[in-house]
């Protein structure tokens, strides 16, 4: 493998991380961000391009789309833990919090698994649109269109699907060659220029407004009461704001091995089971001392030590039956090291 490959491989796995990492950050900042306008801000600006960027890295690497048994595939990773963590958490939510009984409901994904459920529409829709002509047109049109219906909310993650399917489309379109062009110096000032700018808009412009186009799990009369027909020409607006940070946030990333490249490769397992971490943190006095006492900071540290535990070997070797329906890693782990054979005494 050439030089140019492994850096651009160290590329996408260090992108993977950083958001993977973002994703956990926001989520210790979320049950607080009202209490302080710098951590509402940094909710905002995070929200803004940290799952529109892996639903574009997602959709980069679907170039495979029309070989045989593509979908099967998606099907047999993304879809059957999406079932059996939508179990776990029915469980794990009558436990934790003293339900009277456990409801099971495949149609309304919990907390971060509509992430998956929406990525197997995404698969399915990709080979649909691209054979469609101008296809990006299309999928923004539809984006907007949604957001009129108001019935159609969180089922199946349906709204989501929709709203952000363009950018999974569009991860699809691009080649390697376009990501080298914003990873050019002259690109990276703009970018980080934009950011800046992005966040103090956020700050001092829109402190409040946001939060809700930015999950996009609302309709507009959902967010906007029934003078709702100006939604589409915000979320146009959104679109804009949206491409134009996942660009400029992939285009400051490091194209060298860093010391938590690796981990790249197992944002899956960090993604579904920080919800457990996070529920769990939800329940105890952790976030009333720490908002009580301004340790905002630790937020952060907290976030750091969550997501490196996760994607620790053990961590995956334990957890990888539920996810991959493998144990592979298990064994491995659990397989005794052969003996080192002893040097005979002279």
């Amino acid at each position: 493998m050439s030089t140019a490959a492994k850096e651009r491989d160290y590329y996408f796995d260090n992108a993977k991380f950083i958001l993977i990492f973002l994703v956990v950050f926001g989520h210790f900042i979320s049950p607080i961000k009202g209490q302080n306008e710098w951590l509402y801000t940094i909710y905002n600006f995070i929200y803004t391009f940290h799952m529109p960027a892996f639903i574009l890295i997602g959709g980069f690497f679907t170039k495979g789309v029309w070989r045989d048994g593509y979908l099967p595939k998606i099907f047999k990773k993304v879809l059957i833990p999406y079932l059996v963590f939508q179990l776990v958490y029915s469980l794990f939510y009558y436990d934790l919090y003293g339900k009277s009984e456990v409801k099971l409901d495949f149609f309304s994904p919990h907390w971060t698994l509509w992430f998956l459920l929406s990525l197997v529409f995404w698969n399915i829709l990709l080979k649909i649109f691209v054979k469609i002509k101008y296809p990006l047109v299309l999928a923004i049109g539809i984006g907007v269109a949604v957001g009129y219906i108001h019935e159609i909310g969180t089922y199946l993650s349906l709204l989501r699907t929709f709203v952000f399917f363009p950018v999974f489309l569009l991860g699809h379109l691009l080649e390697k060659r376009d990501f080298k062009k914003i990873l050019k110096p002259s690109a990276k000032a703009a970018a980080a220029a934009f950011l800046i700018v992005l966040f103090i808009t956020y700050h001092f412009i829109f402190p409040n407004g946001t939060k809700e186009w930015l999950l996009a799990s609302s309709s507009y009369s959902e967010i906007l009461g029934y003078n709702d027909w100006y939604g589409g020409l915000i979320r146009l607006a959104m679109y804009g704001v949206m491409f134009a940070a996942t660009f400029s946030f992939l285009a400051l990333l490091p194209r060298r091995k860093m010391f938590f490249t690796e981990f790249g490769e197992r944002t899956l397992y960090i993604y579904l089971l920080h919800g457990f971490v996070l529920k769990y943190l939800f329940t105890t006095d952790l976030f009333a001392s720490i908002e009580e006492n301004g340790a905002y900071v630790m937020l952060l540290f907290l976030a750091v030590i969550v997501t490196l535990f996760l994607a620790s070997k053990p961590v995956i070797a334990l957890t990888q039956p539920f996810i991959e329906l493998r144990w592979s890693k298990l064994k491995r782990m659990l397989k005794p090291k052969p003996s080192q054979p002893q040097e005979s005494e002279s």
